[in-house]
């Protein structure tokens, strides 16, 4: 039993490899995920007793749990049954497919990175490149939401720049869980979108009709599921950016899920119309590059990006500027599914033209879209541009709240906005370059709906 055994160097090493693999796999990582867990338990504890609604215990499930429950959803076996008879395959091949789309679907919500790192960062970015604001805001209607019932952020989209506003502006409320687009499936923004309870979705397929059909049903399960379990969510009808500066009619993807799973005799759905309005939307040439081109698919190069970024830091080291400008949020009147299904057809259409109305209400009026409507109206002097301003502001319909500023002050802050950026020319004379009409009408066309008078193009 003492007996010394010769054996070879790397088997030495193929043994001490696998013995260490065996300890961390059955001691290690037991103790180590115990360790974490117990941390985020206490985090989640602590921040429920800030949060108006508490984190649901849906969105702490382990992501592993979730995915199983998910692809084990009857409805989402029944889909898999005719994906595999439409396609001729094995009932386990087309499992397997689901359970991919599960994976891909399915975050993996962390409390500590939410709210000791992504808070932190979307307060910082939000208040290092604008102003923000808060716009029109009853704080009467939202404490009267029921608190059992699931809240849905409805926003408008014109910027990359909404999450991160969204998000921080609504960190008291509780912890947001929202769609994200192909974009943002790059690593590590994807494990971090994840971490932050973003989900991926597929707005573009080129993948059989079959291989769709069952993808949607595990995206819809995954949605109605959310919201069975009352996660706080955060919805983009328009389904993109906006190319033009205007709202677009709503796609009615994750709201025909939630409406269609929708029970009235379970938890409410209380829809709340956000508006976003920018001074400086960052991919507005983009943007308005895409819409001139037809081609929506986008992404700006990178040299670009970072060129604009150390543009912007030596700016503001220069002292040349401060921020981009105003960013202001406003909140509509709530909307909740059960009283709207009871007085209306309660379809998805209604739904969608509803809360888009309610948000297209309360869009806010900036200095920039003024100014620019009244530039593209014929002003041509400071003087003429803060008339143009006031009978704007007195025009306006009472759901929009009246700027702070006086029309003095929006035109002095729109105009040195758009002269910072070349757009219009410099002196006493306001005039433009027949190449910057159409970022003018981007912003111009923010505000249009509220005025008939208004139908600015970006040709």
């Amino acid at each position: 039993m003492t007996t010394p055994v010769m054996i070879p160097l790397w088997l030495l090493v193929l043994v001490l490899l696998f013995a260490a693999v065996t300890f961390a796999s059955h001691f290690l990582f037991p103790s180590v995920r115990w360790f974490f867990r117990r941390r985020a338990e206490r985090v989640v504890a602590r921040v429920n007793q800030r949060l108006a609604k508490p984190i649901e215990p849906f969105k702490l499930a382990r992501r592993y749990d979730t995915i199983e429950r998910l692809v084990f959803d009857p409805e989402v076996i029944r889909a898999v049954n005719e994906y595999a008879k439409a396609e001729d395959v094995r009932e386990d091949v087309a499992f397997e497919k689901a359970r991919h789309y599960a994976r891909e679907i399915v975050p993996s919500f962390s409390a500590t990175a939410y709210f000791s790192f992504g808070m932190r960062l979307a307060k910082w970015l939000s208040r290092f490149l604008y102003k923000l604001r808060v716009g029109q805001f009853d704080r009467a209607e939202y404490e009267a939401i029921d608190p059992d019932a699931t809240v849905i952020f409805v926003m408008n989209h014109r910027s990359n720049m909404d999450y991160v506003l969204v998000t921080y502006l609504v960190s008291r409320a509780g912890a947001l869980s929202y769609a994200v687009g192909e974009w943002a499936r790059v690593w590590p923004l994807s494990a971090m979108i994840k971490m932050m309870g973003g989900y991926f979705i597929r707005r573009k397929s080129r993948s059989k009709p079959t291989a769709r059909e069952l993808y949607r049903k595990v995206l819809a399960r995954y949605v109605q599921m959310a919201t069975e379990g009352g996660v706080t969510q955060a919805v983009f009808p328009e389904g993109g950016l906006s190319l033009t500066g205007k709202m677009a009619d709503p796609r009615l993807g994750i709201l025909s899920y939630i409406v269609e799973g929708f029970d009235p005799e379970q938890r409410d759905v209380v829809f709340v119309p956000v508006a976003l309005n920018y001074d400086r939307v960052l991919e507005d040439k983009f943007l308005i590059k895409a819409d001139q081109t037809g081609k929506r698919r986008f992404r700006p190069p990178l040299f670009t990006v970072l060129g604009g970024v150390a543009g912007y830091l030596w700016a503001r080291v220069r002292r040349k500027m401060t921020t981009f400008g105003t960013a202001n949020v406003s909140f509509g009147q709530p909307l909740s599914l059960r009283e709207f299904a009871q007085s209306h057809a309660g379809s998805t259409e209604a739904v969608g033209q509803e809360l888009m109305s309610r948000i297209a209400s309360v869009i806010p009026l900036l200095p920039v879209p003024l100014v620019s409507r009244a530039v593209l109206a014929g002003a041509t002097t400071q003087e003429a541009i803060t008339s143009h301003i006031a009978e704007t502001i007195a025009a306006m319909p009472s759901t929009v709240a009246k700027p702070r500023r006086t029309p003095e002050q929006m035109t002095a802050d729109g105009l040195a906005n758009l002269r910072r950026r070349g757009l219009i020319a410099a002196g006493e004379t306001v005039t433009f370059a027949d190449s910057q009409k159409a970022v003018l009408a981007y912003y111009a066309n923010s505000i249009s709906h509220h005025y008939t008078d208004v139908n600015v193009s970006s040709a």
